[in-house]
């Protein structure tokens, strides 16, 4: 790749609420060709749905906050401004940027791109991981489109583009579409503009963010934002701009690479990645090469995500000290059921850390039931309840919740639409791909486990000498969720650590390092390339982040869960 040019696309946004400074940052910090941003997580639909029946903008207003700062700039240098910040209202944010530019006496040309928005649609609403049907009315409902709508955009003369719903890496697979004129048949480039959008979407995670070896990443306070060079074959190189804080290595780019991945195959609307043909290497200080990557052609369907109102939920934290906990706790939930019946309400999550926190969640179609009855009933323990009664939370009125539901709808149902400057712009109907053949579009059964003997000849040194540590000193780990499962994908970074983890790190002993997984459906794959496992919990978070009652609602914390727990290693691999 000689003398080429590349492609530099930068992230300044990995969520709704991420460092405001960002944009400015990476338009200052060096030269960027692309600035891109994600503000929609699977739980923000919901969050803009609720702000949108209040009045407020169903947009994420913050975008124009940064834009304020930048948009002069990346005018005057050239600098395309892409993202997903429109929500459900690509229009009106749209509409907000050219407010925004007049007073700023500026004359953007702004694209948005509507189409993903299948509300009120007569959709086929059964759930693409449990099988169950809604019966549910949707709140919301928004296909996840692919990068081609954006490309159309950028070839247009659009200076800045707006989205609704698409997948979060089609904020690099677009620019990467029109700028390399990819077509639909081009399947490896594609997937490794999605491996590339993927590590950057999510900001500060691929430099050193939220890494399993924090101590290894210098000033991670000032942490840089994550810029991918990405070139005509697909392949890229993942950095950050000089001087920042934080820590882009191969280590960073496995964990962002784990997080929130099913099986192998990573399918989306332009393509499906290959992530087990993935290769890093090192191209110099904060410099990581990816390359390799294998494209398939997408699936015939597209995931839309519909959100819907569920009912409403309180909880209520008591704090047990001293000792006899569980007798405490005990008291305590007789004390509170007393006055108001465990029965009467849809749902009731109790639970008891090892800290000694009480955590008792109620979930009701009545607010009032959820709300004030259940708090006044906890507050009415305070003087009969157990020794050392106090709460973390005062009693309050009850929230509403919704649930997230991922359905299927065929691809050829769906028809984006640009606009630039409010005028429709003609688009080129790619030849649709492909359907993808079924031994391609199924992710399959787990891969298959190595035996104890099998992974012992592999890893173990040859005297057999163990030593017992948290796994967490030989083994980094990412997790998160994908609706109600969760993903944890733990990596190593030697061939022969890997050959250890494979074989010792099956579902089953998973389950015994972890038991509160026991109850629920695990697959686990493999992936080599990576020298990493992951794992997909289903069903852990139950109806999704919105709706969970559990403490760490995206399963963020269960890789370093995994980690701290003791496993008998060989020696040889410390």
């Amino acid at each position: 790749m000689a003398g080429e040019s590349p492609l530099r696309v930068a992230n300044c946004s990995g969520f709704y609420g991420d460092r405001l400074s960002a944009a400015r940052e990476m338009v200052e910090g060096g030269p960027i060709d692309v600035l891109t941003g994600d503000w929609l997580a699977e739980l923000t639909m919901l969050i803009l749905a609720g702000n949108r029946l209040k009045g407020r903008p169903g947009y994420a207003p913050t975008f124009l906050r940064q834009l304020e700062d930048v948009l002069g700039p990346c005018l005057d240098r050239g600098i395309k401004i892409v993202t997903n910040a429109g929500g459900l209202d690509p229009a009106g944010c749209a509409e907000a940027v050219h407010e925004l530019a007049a007073r700023l006496g500026l004359s953007p040309k702004v694209a948005h791109v509507t189409g993903d928005d299948l509300t009120g649609r007569d959709l086929d609403l059964v759930n693409a991981d449990t099988g169950e049907e809604l019966h549910a009315t949707p709140l919301t409902a928004n296909a996840y489109l692919g990068g081609r709508p954006i490309a159309a955009a950028l070839s247009a003369g659009a200076d800045v583009v707006v989205t609704g719903r698409v997948t979060d890496a089609a904020l690099v697979t677009g620019p990467g579409i029109w700028r390399y004129g990819w077509q639909p048949g081009d399947l490896d480039p594609l997937a490794g503009s999605v491996v590339a959008g993927h590590i950057i979407e999510c900001g500060c995670q691929a430099t050193g963010g939220n890494y399993a070896f924090f101590q290894d990443v210098p000033d991670l306070a000032h942490c840089g934002f994550p810029i991918a060079e990405l070139h005509a074959d697909g392949s890229s190189v993942i950095t950050k701009h000089p001087g920042t804080g934080g820590l882009v290595s191969i280590g960073t780019v496995t964990a962002q690479l784990l997080y929130e991945i099913a099986a192998p195959r990573y399918p989306g609307p332009d393509v499906v990645a290959r992530f087990d043909t993935i290769g890093l290497a090192d191209d110099g200080p904060d410099r990581v090469r990816v390359s390799g990557v294998r494209g398939e052609p997408p699936p015939g369907t597209l995931k839309v995500a519909v959100n819907h109102l569920a009912g409403y939920r309180n909880t209520m934290t008591l704090v047990l000290t001293g000792l006899d906990l569980e007798a405490k706790a005990r008291v305590a939930e007789e004390a509170i059921w007393a006055r108001i019946p465990k029965d009467s309400f849809d749902e009731v999550d109790v639970t008891l850390t090892d800290s000694g926190l009480l955590r008792i969640t109620v979930m009701d179609a009545d607010r009032n039931r959820a709300g004030r009855a259940f708090s006044a009933a906890v507050v009415e323990t305070g003087l009969a309840s157990y020794p050392g009664f106090y709460s973390l939370t005062p009693p309050g009125a009850a929230s509403p919740y919704g649930v997230y539901w991922p359905v299927l709808v065929p691809a050829s149902e769906v028809h984006p639409q640009v606009f630039l400057d409010g005028r429709p712009v003609p688009q080129e109907v790619p030849l649709p791909g492909e359907p993808v053949p079924e031994e391609v579009a199924s992710e399959g059964e787990p891969a298959p486990l190595a035996s104890h003997g099998e992974a012992e000849r592999a890893g173990g040194p040859p005297d057999g000498r163990l030593v017992r540590v948290p796994l967490g000193r030989i083994a980094g780990a990412r997790s998160g969720d994908k609706g109600g499962n969760a993903n944890l994908g733990v990596w190593t970074t030697t061939p022969e650590q890997y050959a250890w983890l494979t074989g010792h790190l099956t579902i089953e002993r998973l389950k015994d390092l972890l038991p509160a997984l026991a109850p629920y459906r695990v697959d686990r794959y493999e992936l080599p390339n990576l020298n990493a496992l992951n794992f997909v919990v289903h069903g852990l978070l139950g109806r999704g982040v919105a709706a969970s009652p559990r403490m760490d609602p995206q399963a963020k914390a269960l890789g370093e869960e995994l980690r701290a727990q003791q496993v008998d290693l060989p020696r040889s691999l410390l």
